[in-house]
């Protein structure tokens, strides 16, 4: 090992539209929500991560928070280059009289342009990073979930993120066929925000929308072990008085419902344009499900009973695309694919 090696210091960032993950040394010592507060009149930053969402929908007219990702890409280029610098200091780092380079390899939904891929790099960049690598989510997915990319034989990924559904189907370090839709767990959130508008008159922040998702979200209206209802706090729309309504899994499984048929409707596009050979692959292999949208209550089920396919939601979904982009990190060498 060289002493430019000891002086290199090496990160894997799954930067999506809800969460950020840092891989460092094999563990995840970063995971925190991608949202930033700052000061509207100085444009610093007063808060990133956990602390920031805590503001989200309590901020006063001085102090705005912002999500820099939308739809899975990067929407303000410079509160995301700012959210990345303040995500690296919080790892534990060693102190060093010499200031180490640091060599990145970061996630990216697979249907973004080049101009977007750039402002992932610039980010990186700006935030202190000598050399960026980029991944593209399904296949970071794959990796993580203890597929051998490189064999040739066909795997279905199925990532579903925050601000996007990322379907591919994978062959050879390659992808063979891919769908990326922007509908995913912040479309549910928002479905469930406007169900609550028009169904019981009143008004919820996405805060409370996520927290009904996590609690109540489903995919089917009929489950073998159902959550139990959920009150809801917010504020009626006609009186302006906060009151509580109590919602069922039922009523959330029919808000998102659309929103569901549109990712199936992706995953039967992705699987018609698949190879015949690649297609005897997957009637053996199944689909794999990563992301935290795939933990929705009852969704593999649904799937699985519109492909007529064997359906299975990987080993902590949410940190799967995380864990494959550290295993790239480590193996740069290894993999062609990834882009620089």
């Amino acid at each position: 090992m060289s002493f430019f090696d000891f002086m290199t210091e090496e990160i894997a960032i799954d930067l999506g539209t809800a969460n950020t993950l840092i891989i460092h040394q094999d563990k995840v010592v970063v995971d925190e929500p991608s949202i930033v507060a700052k000061d509207i009149q100085t444009n610093e930053v007063v808060a990133i991560g956990t602390r920031a969402q805590q503001m989200q929908g309590k901020t006063h007219k001085k102090i705005e928070t912002i999500r820099p990702l939308k739809d899975g890409v990067i929407a303000d280029f410079q509160s995301s280059e700012q959210m990345i610098r303040g995500f690296i200091k919080m790892m534990p780092r060693k102190r060093s009289l010499i200031t180490p380079t640091i060599r990145m390899v970061i996630c990216i939904p697979s249907g973004v342009t080049e101009v977007e891929k750039r402002a992932v790099i610039d980010s990186a960049e700006h935030a202190g990073a000598k050399e960026v690598f980029l991944i593209h989510e399904p296949m970071a997915a794959a990796i993580g979930i203890g597929i051998d990319v490189l064999e040739p034989k066909g795997n279905m990924i199925i990532d579903i993120g925050g601000g996007t559904t990322e379907i591919a189907v994978i062959s050879l370090g390659g992808i063979v066929t891919e769908k990326s839709i922007r509908i995913a767990g912040d479309e549910f959130t928002d479905n469930i925000k406007n169900y609550m508008k028009t169904r019981h008159n009143i008004a919820i922040g996405d805060t409370t929308s996520e927290r009904i998702k996590l609690n109540v979200g489903a995919a089917l209206t009929e489950l073998e072990e159902p959550p139990a209802n959920y009150p809801v706090h917010g504020r009626d729309l006609m009186t302006g008085i906060p009151k509580e309504i109590v919602v069922t899994y039922k009523e959330i499984a029919s808000a998102m419902n659309n929103s569901i048929e549109q990712i199936e409707e992706a995953i039967l596009g992705a699987l018609f344009q698949t190879p015949p050979e690649l297609s005897a692959d997957i009637y053996n292999t199944g689909l794999y499900l990563t992301g935290g949208g795939s933990m929705l209550r009852g969704l593999d089920k649904r799937i699985a009973q519109k492909t007529k396919l064997p359906v299975y939601v990987a080993e902590d979904p949410l940190r799967a695309v995380a864990r494959g982009t550290g295993i790239a990190l480590k193996n740069i060498a290894k993999f062609p694919f990834l882009i620089k």
